[in-house]
């Protein structure tokens, strides 16, 4: 009877046992086969994950840009700004009642106070000049920088740039730091990783990261000629001045300006592109202005409902409204109702963008103008001059 229930229980065990061994030796054969067209997954101990994976995971991975900050935050001052303002005096000094009582004192009705302002700056080289915005020393009685090694110093304005509201100051130190600039051509593109770094609300040396969100922000109303860099970096009171650099350290542009529309918006910082800053600088330090070239036109905006006007096809450019005697544009013959196209091989769409492109261009330039006359494509060269208003200076 025992014999009837151990034979099949051992004949069974037997059979499952056969079945496991058949089992693990296909499993380890698949393991072990090359199969070309299969990615091979082995285990370990590393929970590291593939570059692809680790990019949708941390969009920022974990890479840090502290050497980039290294680089270039040493160069970045702050700057304190002081101007005497005249603040009324106490209302109930203008209650006749109370003017009565003091009977024949007389009290001013305004009373003098010195008002401080925080700003930011950055050291261009190692003269000691340095590149602001102008709004930051504007109006300021005395200027002073302090660096980030701890030393103070009073600065002097150099000039001022109101057209792009740059400014560069001056300081008399020795052993000064300078920030990276770009060593080749400044390809920016929309999703660059960018940081910021200035003086906001008085925290010096601080730092914010984001990305450029577009590139040739105009018609914003902060300045003549905008060329902006958009980013999300925080801007803070006090980053004005300060520097926007790439994930290299590099300059690439000067922090201006960030759009609060009824305290809504956030994350909108513009910063004035590095070339436009450096051509700027140069002329200020040169000059004491900035030398901006000339074509000696006067412009409007060619729209739909003036093209009809007009009896012209509607397309983008400039319609020229006059044309000063003896100017660039007079000596190589345009004439009013021609419609500009092209300045510099560069597309014309608005008086705006035709100002931002002829801001780039210096005295004695040779300048490319594409136009039509009377539907006719043209094309010619003209040679930029200095403006006459600056030549009177």
């Amino acid at each position: 009877m025992i014999n009837r229930i151990l034979v099949p229980a051992l004949i069974g065990a037997c059979v499952g046992l056969l079945i496991l061994l058949i089992q693990q030796e296909g499993l380890f054969n698949s393991s072990s086969s090359q199969n070309p067209h299969t990615t091979r997954v082995e285990s370990s101990n590393d929970t590291s994950f593939p570059a692809a994976q680790q990019e949708q995971l941390h969009p920022l991975g974990t890479a840090s840009y502290a050497d980039a900050v290294e680089a270039s935050s040493p160069a970045v001052v702050n700057i304190y700004a002081s101007r005497t303002v005249a603040q009324n005096t106490h209302p109930l000094l203008s209650d006749p009642k109370f003017r009565q009582f003091l009977g024949r004192f007389t009290l001013p009705q305004q009373q003098q106070k010195m008002q401080n302002s925080l700003g930011s700056g950055v050291f261009i080289g190692e003269e000691g000049y340095i590149l602001t915005n102008r709004h930051v020393i504007q109006g300021a009685e005395q200027i002073a920088v302090a660096l980030s090694d701890g030393r103070k110093s009073p600065a002097t304005v150099i000039g001022t740039d109101p057209a792009t509201d740059l400014a560069v100051l001056k300081v008399d130190l020795v052993d000064l730091p300078k920030i990276p600039l770009p060593l080749t051509d400044n390809s920016l593109r929309v999703g660059d990783i960018v940081l910021a770094i200035g003086n906001p609300f008085g925290f010096n040396q601080s730092v914010s990261i984001g990305i450029i969100s577009a590139l040739g922000r105009s018609n914003l109303g902060i300045t003549t000629y905008e060329n902006f860099i958009q980013t999300d970096a925080a801007i803070n009171p006090g980053n004005s001045g300060g520097a926007l650099i790439n994930a290299k350290g590099e300059l690439i542009g000067i922090n201006t300006a960030v759009f609060n529309k009824g305290g809504e918006a956030q994350g909108i910082g513009f910063a004035i592109p590095v070339e436009v800053a450096l051509l700027v600088m140069s002329d200020l330090i040169e000059y004491g202005r900035v030398n901006r070239g000339w074509l000696g036109v006067e412009t409007i905006d060619l729209s739909p409902a003036l093209a009809s006007r007009f009896d012209i096809p509607y397309h983008s450019g400039i319609l020229i409204t006059k044309i000063f005697k003896d100017s660039p544009a007079h000596k190589a013959g345009l004439l009013p109702g021609d419609i500009i196209t092209k300045i510099g091989g560069v597309p014309i769409a608005s008086f705006r963008s035709a100002s931002r492109q002829v801001a780039m261009v210096r005295p004695e330039d040779k300048v490319e103008i594409e136009l039509t006359r009377l539907n006719n494509s043209l094309k010619t060269t003209l040679t930029a001059s200095e403006h006459p208003n600056l030549t009177k200076q």
